[in-house]
């Protein structure tokens, strides 16, 4: 009987050794596969980021663009608006003589 109780005693430490082994490597590749996910989720945070930037700075670009051409067409009718002034105070003052 005793001879039993060891060999059962034996064959439940080898069953835990291995079953602890199994876990271990179950652990370590969870632990791989969460940096992995971690890595890939880093790596498209970064892209996205960098696809902002990107439009942040066209959207900037296509704004100065637009107050670039307000400020010509400003200026233009200033201009035309100060011919228009010239030539009817030159006709006032041809009507004045």
């Amino acid at each position: 009987m005793r001879k039993i109780l060891i060999a059962s005693m034996a064959a439940a430490a080898f069953s835990l050794t291995a079953c602890s082994e199994k876990t271990q490597d179950a652990a370590g590749e969870t632990a791989d596969s969460m940096a992995d996910d971690a890595a890939a989720t880093g790596d498209a945070m970064a892209e996205g980021a960098a696809d902002a930037a990107d439009a942040t700075a066209e959207a900037t670009a296509d704004a100065g663009n637009a107050v670039e051409g307000t400020v010509n067409a400003a200026g233009d009718a200033v201009d035309a608006a100060g011919d228009k002034v010239a030539e009817e105070t030159a006709k006032a003052e041809a009507n004045d003589k």
